[in-house]
Parts: structure tokens; C-alpha cells; sequence
């Protein structure tokens, strides 16, 4: 990716719905070049998808918990069974794989804190293979972004 690269992606984290009339005049480029920059972007997987950014609050997901997953073996069945029952919950909105004392790290959203007991006992508890959950409730945002930083 070049600096051009850079800008394109850039302006469409900030605003994914810019024809490419107004991303070609933000980036300086015109608009064929710059459809066909964004088709290669596209290709490469580096522009993965469009999205629309909402509040969780004002959808009804008020509660976001951060759950630190811990597994009983390391194994690749174990592993690729948690993993797979992980995508299958639409409560957990991210799964990172971590080092350090957690093996996972999950961010869910849910309705409130019975809302998020019930996800314990009826969907994490059912996973096989998991040590010890840990969980941390956020009570606020101070930033939250969705442009990357400049590389």
C-alpha cells in the first residue's frame, strides 16, 4: 500500500458511504484511477467489507462485558471447537487471541447483567474445554475509533 492507498482507506473508514466523485476530490485523485484503486484494495482483502457504525446503547445492548477465557488444553481440537462455537454466538462481537494469564479475550454485548448470566449459563458454559471465564464490566467509552492510526 502507498501513501494514495493510505488516504482512500482512510476516508472510507470515516465516512464508507462517499461516491467515488467525493472520495476522488478528498484523496486528489480522479475518479477512474480512483475506483480502480479501490477495486485492488478490494481484491487484496485489504477494504474487507462496509459497515454501518451504531450506537449499542440506542440499539438496546447496553452492557458490554469483556470476558478473559481461559482452556483447558491447548490442543488443536480443543482449540479449533472453541473457536468454532465462538462465531456461532452472535453475543460476542470480538474474539482476540491473547498472551498472558487469558487465552481469549471476548467483547459482548447483551441487554443486562441477567441478560449476561443467562449468555454465561446457557452459551459459554456449553462450550467444552474452557478452565476459567473472567469477567469485567465497562461502565463507559472514553474512545473508541475507526480509523487507524497513520502506518
Amino acid at each position: 500500500m502507498d501513501e494514495k492507498d493510505r488516504q482512500i482507506v482512510s476516508a472510507l473508514q470515516r465516512d464508507g458511504r462517499l461516491s467515488i466523485q467525493d472520495l476522488s476530490e478528498k484523496v486528489n485523485l480522479s475518479p477512474s484511477p480512483c475506483l480502480r484503486r479501490v477495486r485492488i484494495l478490494e481484491e487484496k482483502g485489504i477494504i474487507t467489507g462496509y459497515t454501518a457504525l451504531v450506537d449499542e446503547r440506542a440499539y438496546g445492548l447496553p452492557v458490554t462485558a469483556f470476558v478473559r477465557i481461559r482452556l483447558e488444553r491447548h490442543n488443536q481440537a480443543a482449540v479449533a471447537t472453541f473457536e468454532q462455537k465462538v462465531r456461532d454466538i452472535d453475543a460476542i462481537i470480538d474474539c482476540y487471541v491473547m498472551t498472558g494469564d487469558a487465552d481469549y479475550l471476548l467483547r459482548v454485548l447483551v441487554t443486562s447483567l441477567q441478560d449476561y448470566e443467562e449468555f454465561v449459563r446457557s452459551r459459554l458454559h456449553r462450550i467444552e474445554g474452557i478452565a476459567s471465564i473472567d469477567t469485567s464490566f465497562a461502565y463507559g467509552t472514553v474512545k473508541r475509533a475507526s480509523v487507524f492510526p497513520r502506518a
